[in-house]
C-alpha cells in the first residue's frame, strides 16, 4: 500500500548550504565559554607567529649590515662613505648604505644575531603551546556538541511516528545516525580550528603587511579577489555532488544492510547474481558521485597555490628594486616574502577547507532531516491514569495511509475483558493495522478507540503501553542473556519472577540444556536458539509484563510440531484473564475464540464464534474451505 514518503523522497525541500553552515554554527551556542577562550588563545598564537617573522628581519638586517660594514673603510665614517660613493656616481648604492645600520669595518655582531633569533625561538613555542591549547578545548567543546546531537537524533528516533519507518530504509536511518554524523565531527574537528587560526592569520599578516610597505602591500592583495571568486565558483559547483555523495552512501548502506540480514533467503532463491549486480550499480552511482565531488573541490588548492605563486614573483621584483633604492631593508623585504608566503598559506587551507566543510555540511543536512521530519502528536499534559480489566471498544474508527485510498471505514466492536479476539482475513484486509492503532503506533483518522471507557488519545503512549503486551510472529532478542531478555519486559522484575515467567512459557524446560542456563547469551539475531525457543522467550517477557491487553500475532507458523504444541500451551495461559487480540493465519488455533472478526478491506464483513460463522457459510467458511490460512502462515502479516 502507498505510504507517506520519508526524508530525502521526492517532494522534501532541500536545504541549502548557506542556512545549513548557520544551523550547524548555532549548535555551538552552549559551548560559547569555551570557544571564547578558544579564539584568545588562537589570537595570541597567531599574534606571536605573525610578529616572528618581523623579528626574525631584524636578524638579517644584522648579519647584512655586518657583512656590507666590514667590506668598508674603518677611518670613515658612515657619512664619508655616502658622500664619496655619491662623488663616484653610485647614488643607488649610497642610497641603500645610508638606510643601513652599520659602522665601516665592523663586522656581524653575533651577540645581537643571537639574542634576535632566541626571540624568535620563543615566540614560535609560546604560539606552538597557545594553539595546543586551543586545539585541546576545541576538540572537548566540539565532541560535546556532537555528543549532544547524537543524543538528539536518537531521543528524536523514538519520538518518529511508525509511518516515517515505514517509508524510509532502516540502512539510510542508520547511515544518517552513524556515518553522516561522524562526518560533521571530522569536519567539524578538522575546519573549524584551521578556519579560525586561518582568518585571524589573514588580518594578522595584512596588518604586518601594510606597516612594513603599502605598495608591496598591494601587490600581495591583487591575488586576493581572484582567489575569492575561484574559490566560490568552483565550491558551487561541487556542493551539489557532495549531496549526492551522501546520499548515495545511505542508498549503498541500506542495500548492504538488507542483503546482509536477508543473506540466507538470498542464496535459497539464487538472487546472488542479482543482488551483487545492484551492489555494483549502487557502488558505481557512489564512485560517481564521490570522484566528482572531490575532484571538483579539489581544484581549488592548486589554481590558489598557483595565484599565490605569481604573488610571490610580483613581491620579488618588486621588493628588490626597492631594497636597491633604500627605501626598504633587507630584512623587511625577507620578513615581507615570509608574510606574502604566510598570508597565501592561510588562503590555500581556506580553500580546502571549504572541500571537508562542503562534506560534513551535506551530511548535517541530513541529520537535520530527521531532527525536522513530523513527530508523533504530543501527549495530552495531565493525561488520567485508566484502570479496569481491559476492555477494548471501537467507535465508529476510519483509518486510511494515503488519503486517496480507505484502508478501515467506520469500525465498530467491543473487545471486553479476559475475552479473546480473533481477526482473520485476506493479506491486505488490515489486521495487523487494526491492533497497531490500539497500541497508537497509528492514529485513528476519525472515531475514537477506548480502553475501560477512556479514549487511548487522552492517554500517554507510556501509560497505554504499559498496559498492553504484544508477541508477534517475528521475534525480537538482544544481545545478552535469555535472563536480560526475558527481565525486557519488567526491568523491576525480582529473578524468582523471572523464573516465574520462565517456568509459565516453557522456557525452563530447555534452558537447563543450554551451557550457561538462564546466563547463556544470545547474539541479536537469536542464532544460537531455535525459532520456537525464541518465541517462547519473547511470551515469557510478556508474562512478565503483565499487560491488560494482549496482541499476539501469530507465533506458531514457523516452528517444528512439539515446539508448536508449547507455544500454543504458552500463549493460552498468557490470555488467561487478559483481553486479547489474536491475528489468526491458521483458523484451527483459533477456534475457542470468544469473538472472530472477519475483515476485507478494512471492514468487518463478518463477527461470531467459531461455529456460528461456519453455520453462516459466508467470507469465514470460504476462508476456512480455501485453505488460505495456510497461505497467509507463510506470507505473514507483513501486507496486513
Amino acid at each position: 500500500m502507498t505510504r507517506p514518503a520519508g526524508p530525502g523522497a521526492p517532494g522534501t525541500k532541500a536545504m541549502t548550504f548557506g542556512p545549513s553552515v548557520k544551523r550547524l554554527v548555532r549548535r555551538l551556542a552552549p559551548e560559547r565559554a569555551v570557544l571564547a577562550v578558544v579564539l584568545f588563545f588562537a589570537v595570541a598564537g597567531v599574534i606571536l607567529t605573525v610578529i616572528a617573522p618581523s623579528v626574525l628581519g631584524r636578524a638579517t638586517d644584522l648579519i647584512f649590515d655586518g657583512i656590507v660594514g666590514r667590506s668598508l673603510d674603518p677611518s670613515l665614517s658612515k657619512e664619508q662613505v655616502v658622500e664619496g660613493l655619491r662623488a663616484q656616481g653610485e647614488s643607488s648604492r649610497a642610497d641603500m648604505i645610508s638606510a643601513m645600520d652599520l659602522v665601516p669595518g665592523r663586522g656581524v655582531d653575533f651577540d645581537a644575531v643571537g639574542r634576535v633569533l632566541l626571540i624568535v625561538l620563543a615566540l614560535y613555542l609560546a604560539s606552538a603551546v597557545l594553539q595546543w591549547f586551543q586545539g585541546y578545548l576545541l576538540n572537548i567543546a566540539l565532541q560535546r556538541v556532537i555528543k549532544q546531537l547524537r543524543t538528539e537524533v536518537e531521543a528524536k528516533i523514538h519520538r518518529l511516528p511508525l509511518r516515517f519507518f515505514d517509508s524510509t530504509k532502516r540502512g539510510d536511518v542508520l547511515s544518517r545516525v552513524t556515518n553522516d554524523i561522524d562526518n560533521v565531527s571530522q569536519s567539524l574537528q578538522q575546519t573549524l580550528s584551521q578556519l579560525v587560526i586561518s582568518v585571524i592569520s589573514v588580518v594578522g599578516i595584512l596588518g604586518m603587511m601594510l606597516w612594513i610597505s603599502p605598495l608591496l602591500a598591494l601587490v600581495a592583495l591583487l591575488t586576493v579577489p581572484v582567489s575569492v571568486l575561484v574559490t566560490a565558483v568552483i565550491a558551487k559547483r561541487s556542493q551539489p555532488h557532495f549531496v549526492a555523495q551522501w546520499k548515495q552512501t545511505g542508498s549503498l548502506n541500506a542495500q548492504v544492510e538488507e542483503a546482509y540480514t536477508g543473506h540466507e533467503l538470498v542464496k535459497a532463491y539464487g538472487r546472488q547474481d542479482e543482488t551483487a549486480r545492484v551492489f555494483h550499480e549502487s557502488n558505481e552511482e557512489l564512485f560517481r558521485a564521490s570522484f566528482r565531488a572531490q575532484f571538483i573541490s579539489g581544484i581549488i588548492m592548486p589554481a590558489i597555490m598557483f595565484l599565490g605563486n605569481l604573488n610571490y614573483v610580483a613581491i620579488a621584483v618588486v621588493g628588490g628594486l626597492r631594497v636597491a633604492s633604500g627605501s626598504l631593508s633587507l630584512g623587511e623585504v625577507q620578513a615581507f616574502i615570509q608574510y606574502s608566503r604566510q598570508f597565501t598559506q592561510p588562503l590555500t587551507q581556506i580553500g580546502s577547507m571549504v572541500n571537508l566543510l562542503q562534506s560534513g555540511v551535506a551530511s548535517a543536512e541530513r541529520i537535520f532531516e530527521i531532527l525536522d521530519a513530523e513527530e508523533e502528536d504530543a501527549d495530552p499534559a495531565g493525561a488520567p491514569g485508566s484502570a479496569g480489566g481491559g476492555r477494548v471498544e471501537f467507535r465508529d474508527v476510519s483509518f486510511r495511509y494515503d488519503a486517496e485510498r480507505p484502508l478501515i471505514e467506520n469500525l465498530s466492536f467491543v473487545a471486553e475483558p479476559g475475552r479473546m479476539v480473533a481477526i482473520v482475513g485476506p493479506t491486505g484486509a488490515g489486521k495487523t493495522t487494526l491492533v497497531n492503532l490500539v497500541m497508537r503506533f497509528y492514529d485513528v483518522d476519525s472515531g475514537s478507540i477506548t480502553l475501560d471507557g477512556v479514549d487511548t488519545r487522552d492517554l500517554t503512549r507510556a501509560q497505554l503501553r504499559s498496559r498492553t503486551g504484544m508477541v508477534l510472529q517475528d521475534t525480537w532478542l538482544f544481545g545478552g542473556t535469555i535472563r536480560e531478555n526475558i527481565r525486557y519486559g519488567n526491568v523491576d522484575a525480582t529473578d524468582e519472577q523471572v523464573m516465574e515467567a520462565a517456568r509459565i512459557s516453557y522456557v525452563d524446560r530447555f534452558v537447563h540444556s543450554l551451557p550457561d542456563g538462564y546466563e547463556t547469551v544470545i547474539d541479536e539475531e537469536g542464532g544460537n536458539v531455535s525459532a520456537g525457543e525464541k518465541q517462547l522467550i519473547t511470551i515469557a517477557r510478556a508474562f512478565l509484563a503483565d499487560p491488560a491487553v494482549l496482541i499476539l500475532d501469530e507465533a506458531t507458523s514457523s516452528v517444528d510440531t512439539r515446539t508448536e504444541l508449547l507455544v500454543q500451551k504458552a500463549t493460552a495461559a498468557l490470555r488467561s484473564d487478559r483481553t486479547s487480540f489474536v491475528i489468526a493465519h491458521r483458523l484451527s488455533t483459533i477456534r475457542d475464540a470468544d469473538l472472530i472478526l472477519v475483515m476485507e478491506d478494512g471492514s468487518i464483513v463478518e463477527q461470531g464464534t467459531h461455529e456460528e460463522l461456519l453455520a453462516a457459510r459466508g467470507a469465514y467458511h470460504r476462508l476456512s474451505a480455501s485453505g488460505l490460512q495456510e497461505q497467509q502462515a507463510a506470507s505473514g502479516s507483513m501486507g496486513s
